[in-house]
């Protein structure tokens, strides 16, 4: 029997894709959900051209039910991932799921992290820094933003030159490299 990922995304879904992508035939795992809290994301679209169920929810049934965690029980999901997921995850889903949420973040933790800090934000901070590099962080979920156990962590260079939409480019091309392979070591190691 196969194992189940859930994904949790906000907005676009690039990483969620190519999860969608890596996953599509593999013999041991798949994408079996997207969730999202916005009802215009794109990733939607994405999860519908898969063909994967999608879910959307508010606020409230986030925060203040047991909806979601029924959801994710009832479909047996082994493991979550957030892909460009912007809301801090509830203590009862992290209580369900210990060691089994995954982010992504768009930096090298500690360096940063936290509130506030994903997409855009994150890298107009590296620029303002002066960072020589900047890089991704894949790690486990705990009740604080970006403060979970490191997974995996890559660099790139920063040239003088680079704009903006540059040092996107290099993250990006990070994620989508080493996103979908962790995610897979990640899955393997989860018992059924």
């Amino acid at each position: 029997m196969k194992k189940r990922i859930a994904i949790f995304a906000s907005g676009s879904g690039s990483n969620a894709q190519k999860l969608m992508e890596h996953f599509k035939h593999h013999p041991e795992a798949e994408i079996a959900l997207v969730l999202t809290n916005n009802p215009d994301a794109y990733v939607l679209q994405r999860a519908d051209n898969f063909e994967i169920p999608s879910h959307i929810f508010d606020r409230n049934e986030f925060y203040h039910t047991d909806k979601i965690i029924g959801l994710l029980k009832n479909l047996e999901i082994d493991l979550i991932v957030l892909a460009g997921f912007l809301w801090l995850i509830p203590k009862n889903l992290i209580q369900e799921y210990p060691g089994r949420i995954v982010n992504i973040h768009p930096a090298i933790l500690p360096k940063f992290g936290g509130k506030g800090m994903y997409g855009d934000h994150v890298h107009h901070a590296v620029m303002a820094a002066n960072e020589p590099e900047g890089g991704i962080t894949i790690h486990y979920v705990d009740e604080n933003y970006d403060e979970g156990e490191y997974i995996y962590q890559a660099k790139y260079k920063i040239e003088k030159d680079d704009n903006l939409e540059m040092i996107k480019f290099k993250g990006q091309q990070l994620e989508h490299n080493h996103y979908p392979r962790v995610v897979e070591s990640i899955i393997k190691k989860i018992k059924k």
